[in-house]
């Protein structure tokens, strides 16, 4: 006992040396939950032992000794609190339970003190204020850094009188807490919902693929029969095949009213809360709302840029969703429904798929086994760029179904750590994005700092039967993030704040959505869509099946994506208190991207569920992927006209967009790959809309 205190006694936080692992990745293997309240709070005191040396300096203001501390030459030395944050925050999206949960909520009111201590420090943004306006001469990426940290201490308040200080600080510390609470809750809710299905009868419809892994879960919670989740992999099948429309109606109003119902996980009252509170603090620094202060830092520039393209898109492609919504209804009556519920549109659309293209997720699904699609996608990278990726299990996970992989450069030089996390799991969030445990950054002696990328996804897992085998719209969401996590790994900058995806939110979604191009090409395809039984590879049928349906109902989920950036734009261009019912404001607010919107269910409600606005980086910045989706057509059209693979392009592409992060204007970066400004003629074309358009 004695020694076991001993070692307890003299053990090191791992947070606070070296952490000895390859590449000096996380060790996850090592680290408490314990150690993080201990290094957020030495963290903190870190940074004010720094800002207190940067204050007290007696010599003059410099971007050398203000911005950068080029002065503080410390070995070894490395931004604590940046260190934890990173790893804590990523857990509780990745893998979080209740101790950690516990410790958010405690701690989220002391970081957003501690980071409003730091934006409202007179004395420290006073000297950054004689720096930008005296300065030495700068390279563009310092004169951007320089922009960019006097920008941030503006916009967080740093002109404002003492007293809007305090009240702004109030504002943001709730708001910080309110959108941790948004999120919580929100796993909670999606977590807590399961149909248990105990008779055989009612999986019918259902295929081989969803029923295994409806009875592994059932299984995983000792039940007998089988179990589904509102998780993607479980929900989206049995909304697509079942032919239970009682189960179907169940299982869509238990996913679309999660965080309305009368218990301590509702998030109405929270989201109301959370777009007043973002207005105050917009008025407060000068704007008139909240989305005329994002949009300050959007390639949009402003509201009425934003309106004109989603009012673009409903012009181009109601006309045609209208059409498609009419082929639902007619195979909808040819079954004998007498209505078109909104439960009934996966349904409906697969049988549709079925009668026009002979085509079914379920038969590809045979050809995109979970490692054969991760060579495709490494594949695809090496073809265009020449990088390798070299799993290393030496390097730390979080969790068993994590894999790390070591990328190696064209020239065979270490460029990056790829964490790759496939799976839903219980303490998990919903959906799919990538993240970093280290940035790109040049540091003080010099050395080129790689950055250890990840992408988190949910998945179709593996059962005791089969192993992981992927819908096309899966491969699709891998090539996404792995688009992202490009973005992180070829990352060349010196300052790690202007590094990889650290650019404006409306150009961000570029390096990801342009991967999704290769998802329906042949070529890509036919290097590792093989029958993971067979060996045989996709066939050519399928395959131009594939490509013949690409467009099958695109204009509907154009319109889908468009209302969703409306009710974004409605709650962010408010001028006033929001005292509305938030379930009858988001109705009237994208009614005009709806077909038929006097059919929405009165009692369903996205807004508490809308993690992107509420606790994301896209609250008044939704519009962004689909002005995204008109940079990635765009872009890749000249990939189609040069050669999918050809590696000119996409070393022109990597030079002038992916490695540059957010050190220029990304209009800049984009014209110097492009040779032009982007319109949204490619995006019609390659969707198949016939319309004179215009520039968008």
């Amino acid at each position: 006992m004695d020694e076991q205190k001993k070692a307890t006694e003299e053990r090191t936080n791992p947070f606070f040396e070296p952490y000895g692992t390859p590449h000096d990745t996380v060790p996850f293997d090592r680290i408490t939950t314990a150690d993080f309240e201990e290094a957020f709070m030495e963290g903190i005191r870190r940074d004010n032992e720094q800002i207190e040396r940067t204050i007290n300096n007696p010599a003059k203001p410099t971007f050398d000794n203000t911005i950068i501390d080029e002065d503080d030459d410390r070995e070894g030395y490395y931004d604590l609190l940046e260190r934890v944050s990173t790893v804590f925050f990523n857990l509780m999206s990745a893998e979080t339970n209740d101790e950690i949960d516990a410790l958010a909520q405690k701690m989220q009111p002391i970081l957003t003190q501690h980071a409003n201590d730091v934006r409202l420090n007179k004395r420290l943004f006073e000297r950054i204020r004689y720096v930008h306006r005296h300065h030495r001469k700068l390279t563009p990426e310092e004169k951007m850094l320089l922009d960019n940290c006097y920008d941030g201490f503006v916009r967080s308040g740093a002109l404002l009188s003492d007293e809007e200080k305090e009240r702004l600080r109030a504002l943001t510390e709730e708001a910080s807490m309110l959108s941790l609470q948004f999120s919580q809750n929100l796993l909670k809710e999606n977590k807590a919902f399961t149909l248990h299905i105990e008779d055989e009868k009612d999986l019918d419809g259902l295929p081989d693929t969803a029923r295994e892994a409806a009875r592994l879960a059932a299984k995983e919670k000792d039940l007998d029969g089988w179990l589904f989740t509102l998780d993607m992999p479980s929900y989206s099948p049995f909304m697509t095949y079942s032919t239970n429309r009682e189960l179907r109606q169940k299982m869509y109003m238990a996913r679309n009213t999660v965080c309305t119902h009368d218990n301590d996980q509702n998030n109405i009252e929270i989201c109301k809360r959370i777009v007043n509170l973002r207005r105050e603090i917009a008025n407060m620094l000068g704007y008139k709302t909240y989305a005329d202060y994002v949009l300050k830092h959007r390639m949009a520039s402003n509201v009425k840029n934003v309106y004109r393209l989603l009012d673009d898109l409903i012009d181009a492609y109601k006309p045609v969703a209208v059409k498609e919504r009419e082929e639902l209804k007619k195979m909808a009556e040819h079954d004998g429904a007498k209505t078109m519920e909104p439960w009934d549109q996966g349904f409906y659309a697969h049988r549709l798929q079925m009668k026009k293209y002979d085509l079914d997720q379920e038969m590809l699904r045979p050809y995109f086994e979970l490692s054969r699609v991760i060579d495709g996608v490494f594949g695809l990278a090496n073809r265009l760029y020449g990088i390798t990726f070299k799993e290393n299990k030496d390097i730390p996970v979080y969790h068993p179904d994590v894999k790390a992989y070591e990328v190696f450069d064209r020239d065979g030089s270490f460029l990056a750590v790829f964490y790759a996390d496939f799976h839903p799991r219980q303490g998990k969030q919903g959906g799919a994005w990538m993240t970093e445990y280290q940035g790109q950054h040049i540091d003080k002696k010099g050395r080129n700092v790689r950055p250890h990328v990840s992408v988190v996804m949910n998945l179709t897992k593996p059962t005791e039967e089969k192993p992981a085998l992927l819908t096309l719209g899966e491969v699709e969401t891998f090539l996404h993030e792995f688009g992202h996590s490009l973005h992180g790994m070829f990352a060349n900058t010196r300052f790690e704040s202007l590094s990889g995806t650290n650019v404006w939110w409306d150009f961000v979604e570029l390096p990801s959505q342009f991967m999704e191009n290769y998802a329906v090409e042949k070529d890509f395809l036919s290097t590792f869509a093989f029958h993971y039984q067979t060996g045989e590879p996709l066939p050519d049928a399928l395959i131009r099946r594939i490509r013949r349906s690409r467009n099958f109902m695109v204009a509907t989920a154009c319109l889908r994506q468009v209302s969703f950036g409306l009710l974004d734009m409605a709650y962010y261009t408010q001028r006033k208190p929001f005292t509305q019912d938030i379930i009858s404001f988001e109705k009237k607010a994208w009614a005009k991207a709806l077909i038929n919107p006097r059919k929405q269910k009165s009692d369903t409600c996205m807004t508490v569920q809308f993690s992107h606005i509420m606790a994301g980086g896209y609250a008044a910045g939704y519009y962004s992927y689909k002005w995204a989706e008109v940079l990635d057509a765009d872009a890749f059209s000249v990939f189609k006209r040069k050669g999918i693979f050809n590696q000119k392009t996409a070393q022109s592409f990597r030079d002038n967009i992916l490695s540059k992060g957010g050190t220029e204007h990304p209009m800049q970066l984009y014209k110097r790959f492009r040779g032009s400004e982007p319109n949204i003629n490619a995006l019609l074309k390659r969707n198949g809309i016939k319309r004179e358009t215009k520039q968008a």
